[in-house]
């Protein structure tokens, strides 16, 4: 089941929600919107491998905008730092920005128990398409979870997003044995 407006209130005034910058307009009906930070990234090679650990370039969206072209992966961060302590977190992207060609997450909208964090945006566009800094990019939307979670993610020994940041992350799949 999805939290509505009021039980996300509610979670969120005992401590089990946690959004900042949190301001009350953005509480929709059943989801939060969430805005885009202020630094993008891109990787450096243009051939990525899931082994190794492939390196981003930050950069800062400038205040006239950034346009993003089709065919290249940028790395995003939503300005809301989030802890969620008893709800499953899912963003999924706000559908005006959706209509403007631009995906948020290729495959990771899914958060856990226990993420406390910005969310890394995968973002990616269909057309060349100007961006800003803190335009509204995505929703959260809080599940309940069915039984009692045995390791909270912040909690997990090898989670490899734990370290809290304001910049998008690579991705860690080189830290994984396969």
């Amino acid at each position: 089941m999805i939290l509505s407006d009021k039980r996300i209130l509610e979670e969120i005034e005992k401590g089990t929600i946690v959004i900042a910058p949190y301001d009350r307009k953005f509480l929709g009906t059943n989801s939060y919107d969430v805005h885009l930070g202020k630094y993008l990234a891109t990787y450096k090679d243009r051939v990525l491998d899931a082994r190794k650990h492939n390196e981003i370039d930050h950069f800062e969206i400038p205040e006239e905008g950034f346009v993003l072209q089709p065919g290249t992966l940028y790395l995003g961060v939503t300005e809301e730092y989030t802890e969620t302590h008893a709800h499953v977190p899912f963003l999924e992207g706000k559908s005006s920005t959706g209509r403007l060609g631009i995906d948020i997450h290729a495959t990771a909208g899914k958060g856990d128990v226990g993420f406390c964090n910005t969310w890394t945006l995968e973002i990616s566009c269909a057309q060349p398409v100007r961006i800003y800094a803190g335009m509204p990019v995505g929703q959260l939307i809080y599940f309940v979870v069915e039984g009692e979670v045995e390791t909270f993610y912040n909690k997990k020994g090898n989670a490899k997003y734990n370290g809290r940041t304001v910049k998008p992350v690579e991705s860690m799949m080189w830290r994984n044995e396969f």
